[in-house]
């Protein structure tokens, strides 16, 4: 996979990653009531689920490409659209619904299930898979380029999560948070907005 090519799905899977949801507001949850651990844990198992649904999507297009490309190519339009229509929400929801997170009593064990119940059971996440992975995976894509599309969305789901559990320990980390909030999405719905523009154009990957 080039580099370049490379960069936009870090791109995107960073913003994905960052944009507030209820995966965020776990992690911060597990973060104020148990500590640093039950936070790192919290986001490390939510990478796992992340991973998981990336595995499956990559797995299903490449064989999906093969089998009907005429289908395929209808399910990268319609990924293209997708993309769009979150990065109009993304652009619309400004300041709106700030983020909120309370502390609760937990353990471990308690945020490493929630980690990756909050990952599997998000049926947004697999839809936001198949529209984003379906402008990477190209006929005849090797092992090693599929487990790069998958190290890739789990390291960046992973790095971002431990990051704001790490980050917690100092005092203006959630306040930061919660005041860039709508920056965050701003720069989220620009940057899918611009993906599905380039889907629209060509394809991504010449």
């Amino acid at each position: 996979m080039p580099l370049s090519l490379w960069l936009s799905l870090a791109a995107v899977c960073a913003m994905g990653a960052m944009s507030p949801g209820p995966s965020l507001a776990m992690v911060l949850r597990h973060t104020l009531g148990g500590g640093r651990v039950p936070g790192v844990v919290a986001g490390l198992s939510h990478a796992l689920g992340v991973g998981f649904y990336a595995l499956l999507t990559v797995w299903g297009l490449g064989a999906l490409i093969v089998r009907q490309p005429m289908l395929f190519n209808a399910i990268s339009w319609v990924g293209a659209a997708y993309l769009a229509w979150l990065g109009i929400r993304a652009l619309r929801a400004g300041r709106a619904g700030p983020l909120e997170a309370v502390g609760v009593p937990t353990t471990r064990r308690q945020a490493a299930r929630d980690g990756v119940l909050v990952a599997l059971g998000n049926p947004k996440l697999i839809l936001f898979f198949i529209a984003l992975l379906s402008q990477f995976v190209t006929p005849g894509m090797s092992l090693m380029a599929q487990v790069l599309i998958v190290l890739t969305a789990m390291l960046i789901d992973a790095g971002w999560y431990v990051l704001v559990a790490l980050g917690l320990s100092h005092s203006r980390v959630l306040p930061w948070l919660q005041a860039h909030a709508h920056w965050i999405n701003r720069a989220t719905g620009v940057l899918l907005l611009a993906l599905a523009a380039r889907v629209i154009s060509g394809p991504l990957i010449v």
